[in-house]
């Protein structure tokens, strides 16, 4: 019967083929199972049904937050490693992870930690075989002496306090163990001034309040950022972008202000001392506010500039320094590297999701060590290369803190072999051991 146009049960009219054109041979049909074996995805071959299953493998590979981003910022040219940029190591693609750190047993805190930039700071003593941590939570700061080996812990509690009286209801901003040739200082500052502490945090030997008239009402006053420097200096930043050098006798409490630095205007984050060789010409100590902006120093009896790192809109919330190279991290999630003699922009790295709380170098290897509020704790190789001198930075290892906000992140050792961390209302610090 001659098919009828238009009508659904019709067969399909085959045109005739048109001179010179070859017709492609038809697909086949798949076939019924019938206890055979099945095509499966991207043509593997699937086990047949009612065949023994062997049981699925899945791999601990760490999650990137490079994919957690949405398509248009993976399209972004930081992502791309293009000119003068880095996703990913140098050709910013997100590799593999490679475990090369795992985690081993927690200590316990007596409170938890507060959201607060670069919330933990570690003090090894190998002569003794201990570890201190010490991470802020509110008016108090929890000190803890932990043995090398995870077996044996003991815990202090130190109060804000304002001068000569016992406790203060003054909310601390940061702790720091300050680690000079002659000896070490645990520092705490807060919004009424800043303390200093023998190691141990046994006793006090200086106490400086912060000047509130100078402020304009309404301002919040605060001081933030430690970092020993010079060999008897101690640097502590102010909310009004001053930032205050100390000068430490090698022992006693005859602790003095010697000199003021005026180059910010905005509050101080963070301040780093040179935990390398630093080239000559190079500073060994910067400083970083809340506007983004850097400045780079040569400590001596008097600090002199060197240069000063412009802000591009973005808070950089903590800052370290190695071997001539700046290391900043930043609220959108980028660690920046920058010679420190030029301020120039060597590398850029799209490091996190989220806002950056805390950085940490490995003098003696060049790792680095980030931590963010996307529960990532990411570790970093940097290098220059000896024949054009360029910076270089590699991704060494990803790790995930399942449902935590990191505040804080350092290396427990000069080798980069392990680290800890600290996450906000957490009360533990949790550890992670080379494989």
């Amino acid at each position: 019967p001659r098919p009828v146009p238009g009508c659904p049960l019709a067969p399909p009219v085959r045109k005739p083929p048109t001179p010179g054109r070859i017709l492609p041979a038809p697909l086949p049909r798949p076939s019924p199972r019938r206890g055979g074996r099945r095509p499966g995805l991207h043509g593997n071959a699937g086990p047949a049904p009612g065949a023994a299953r062997r049981p699925l493998r899945h791999h601990a590979a760490t999650p990137s937050p490079w994919l957690q981003r949405t398509p248009s910022e993976r399209g972004r040219s930081g992502d791309g490693g293009g000119p003068g940029r880095a996703g990913w190591g140098h050709g910013g693609a997100c590799p593999v992870s490679r475990r090369m750190y795992r985690k081993e047993k927690s200590i316990q805190l007596k409170s938890s930690s507060a959201a607060l930039y670069n919330n933990l700071s570690v003090l090894r003593l190998p002569g003794r075989q201990l570890a201190c941590f010490s991470a802020v939570h509110g008016p108090s700061v929890n000190v803890v002496s932990a043995a090398t080996d995870g077996l044996g812990f003991s815990h202090r509690q130190l109060q804000a306090k304002e001068g000569g009286m016992a406790v203060s209801t003054s909310v601390l901003t940061q702790a720091a163990w300050c680690v000079l040739p002659s000896r070490v200082l645990l520092v705490l500052t807060s919004q009424k001034g800043i303390q200093m502490y023998e190691s141990d945090g046994s006793i006090m030997v200086y106490w400086h309040a912060l000047d509130v008239t100078e402020h304009p009402p309404g301002q919040a006053v605060f001081a933030r950022g430690i970092a020993a420097a010079g060999g008897h200096f101690i640097c502590v930043g102010t909310s009004s972008g001053l930032v205050l050098v100390f000068d430490i006798p090698p022992k006693g409490t005859n602790i003095t202000v010697s000199e003021i630095l005026e180059q910010h205007r905005d509050a101080i984050t963070d301040i780093a001392a040179e935990l390398g060789q630093a080239p000559d010409g190079a500073g060994d100590l910067v400083t970083a506010d809340d506007a983004g902006a850097l400045c780079v120093w040569s400590t001596g009896e008097e600090f002199t500039l060197l240069s000063k790192i412009p802000a591009f809109g973005c808070t950089c919330s903590s800052v370290k320094l190695w071997n001539g190279v700046v290391a900043a991290g930043y609220g959108n999630g980028q660690i920046r590297l920058y010679e420190a003699a030029t301020g120039l922009l060597r590398a850029e790295v799209n490091a996190h999701a989220r806002w950056i709380y805390a950085l940490d170098l490995a003098p003696e290897t060049g790792k680095l060590l980030s931590g963010a509020e996307d529960s990532f704790v990411h570790v970093w190789k940097l290098s220059r290369n000896p024949d054009t001198d360029d910076v270089e930075i590699e991704h060494c290892h990803g790790e995930c803190v399942t449902d935590t906000q990191v505040c804080g992140a350092r290396f427990c050792d000069p080798e980069g072999n392990s680290f800890a961390v600290t996450g906000y209302d957490l009360n533990e610090i949790f550890r992670y051991g080379r494989v």
